[in-house]
């Protein structure tokens, strides 16, 4: 399945681009399969392995953002030209919801928001290093980033979404009752 999901995004994406939204679940579809069968009543038990593909989907989420500066770097020859250019009005120009068009009159809030993305998309990869609070904070200040990109612009990183939940204990949703006694 693995396979033939990385070669359906290889081609599906134009000249084997992969986009970058998709790239955390591309690695998760490859590594996730290496822990094995994992059941209900699993809940209390261990896995070097499920722990091993976990931090490497939480990795491959982390660095979907910090390589997205590097490319933005790298595409406008100078980061500073990309921030504090007109992305964020060409974008809202193009897809932008009617009630987002008003800010197109407020090019200063537009390119101090260039930035904000910029700055939080290079510290990303600390949220690797968070615990409790700070990783929940982390991951619903990335969910909202997302939720507003949408309700704004009508682009959506569902891929990268759900791969935001290699971060959360989801173990602890499992009804007591489907839990194995120990």
């Amino acid at each position: 399945m693995a396979i033939t999901f990385g070669l359906w995004m290889f081609y599906t994406q134009g000249y084997g681009y992969v986009a970058h939204n998709h790239m955390a679940l591309v690695i998760a579809v490859v590594v996730l399969p290496t822990v094995g069968i994992a059941r209900f009543r699993d809940v209390g038990a261990t896995s070097a392995k499920a722990g091993w593909a976990l931090r490497v989907v939480q990795i491959s989420v982390v660095l979907t953002y910090f390589y997205s500066v590097v490319m933005k770097w790298i595409a406008s020859g100078n980061i500073t030209h990309w921030a504090n250019g007109a992305v964020i009005i060409w974008a809202l120009m193009r897809r932008g919801a009617e009630w987002s068009k008003p800010f197109l009159e407020m090019p200063g809030l537009l390119i101090a928001g260039q930035w904000a993305t910029l700055v939080f998309e290079f510290l990303s990869p600390i949220v690797l290093f968070f615990k409790g609070k700070w990783l929940y904070g982390a991951v619903i200040f990335f969910m909202l980033f997302h939720l507003m990109t949408y309700i704004a612009l009508g682009i959506h990183f569902l891929p990268t979404v759900i791969c935001w939940a290699a971060f959360l204990p989801l173990e602890k949703l499992v009804p007591k009752r489907f839990a194995a006694t120990r």
